[in-house]
């Protein structure tokens, strides 16, 4: 059963909306100065984040990566809190001491963002296997780039899964370029050939189609639920902004701008509008920038973290022992 703000179409296009819209505010953000360091910009990809948590259950698990707030969000986490974390406030999701690259939400099954590309793998499979051991039914989607595809934390991910029958969803946004590398350039072979050689179910399908996304995210989903292992789903996408940031100050030139366009057209929020009734996108473009609105006041009113506590939450704490380990 997916997450009930997902359910419909206008629902997972009222989450595709909110994303496109938070990132853009990011954008504006950072070009004031107010988020410092620079953002990772999901615009373009939402289709992939919303297709993917549309398939999960409430209950459901997810790691994350760099270009993350899209995962964090279409999971259900506060934009608020989210926009809080970035400006490193103290009413972030992780008070401010994540930021962009690190946001979490245990309470809603996020387990991380993280700045090492495919770190997320493994991390995913281990809560998997937990929860497995446990017996939950629970299934852990690890979203990942086409640059960690050559990755040996990857593939070693890939291959404990497959052992483990670990219910893993393995979700590639192939959005054509490891930061300025295109991916036809770096991948030997083909990026589901690579879960295919450690007998992992894939498919390929269309990222910018919301619908396509969830209907087969959810075959694989309901799959590894049922105790059938992992799967691996290659999302096509595109990210219509700078890999990073600092990549304008950069002028870099990688891309033409007939390419851009050309992916432009096929605007995953386009298409999912033009599957809502005349006059719902109005309705919930409204609806959405209210909502934006009233979080960007609670993120800015946030105050500033104490220096006096930057040393707080740098080593665990009330850590026990395993059974017989010498102290």
């Amino acid at each position: 059963m997916s997450v009930p703000q997902l359910a419909d179409r206008a629902g997972r296009y009222r989450m595709m909306r909110l994303i496109r819209s938070f990132e853009e505010l990011a954008l504006e953000w950072v070009r004031e100065g107010l988020i410092v360091g620079g953002t990772h910009p999901y615009i373009g990809q939402e289709a992939v984040a919303v297709g993917v948590c549309a398939a999960l259950a409430a209950d459901d698990r997810l790691t994350s990566t760099h270009r993350g707030h899209g995962h964090v969000l279409a999971k259900g986490a506060d934009p608020g809190r989210l926009l809080a974390e970035l400006l490193g406030r103290v009413d972030g999701l992780n008070r401010g001491r994540g930021g962009s690259m690190h946001a979490a939400d245990f309470s809603l099954g996020i387990l991380g963002a993280n700045g090492i590309v495919g770190a997320g793998a493994p991390i995913a499979v281990g809560a998997a296997w937990a929860a497995q051991r446990q017996g939950q039914r629970r299934v852990v989607a690890s979203f990942f780039g086409d640059g960690a595809l050559n990755q040996g934390v990857l593939l070693e991910a890939l291959n404990l899964a497959s052992i483990w029958r670990a219910p893993v969803l393995f979700v590639c946004e192939n959005n054509g370029y490891a930061t300025t590398l295109p991916a036809g350039a770096a991948v030997g072979g083909s990026a589901c050939g690579r879960a295919e050689a450690f007998g992992i179910p894939a498919e390929t399908v269309d990222g910018m189609d919301v619908e396509a996304v969830r209907a087969a995210a959810a075959r694989m989903a309901d799959r590894a639920r049922a105790g059938g292992g992992p799967g691996f789903l290659e999302c096509l996408t595109y990210r219509f902004e700078a890999h990073h940031t600092m990549e304008r100050r950069f002028r870099l030139a990688y891309r033409t701008p007939q390419e851009v366009a050309a992916w432009r057209e096929r605007d995953p929020l386009v298409q999912a509008a033009a599957a809502l009734p005349p006059g719902a996108c109005a309705e919930i473009d409204a609806e959405v920038a209210q909502l934006l609105s009233l979080a960007a006041g609670f993120a800015l009113a946030s105050a500033h973290p104490d220096p006096a506590t930057a040393g707080d939450h740098l080593y665990a704490s009330g850590l026990r022992p395993r059974s017989g380990a010498a102290l």
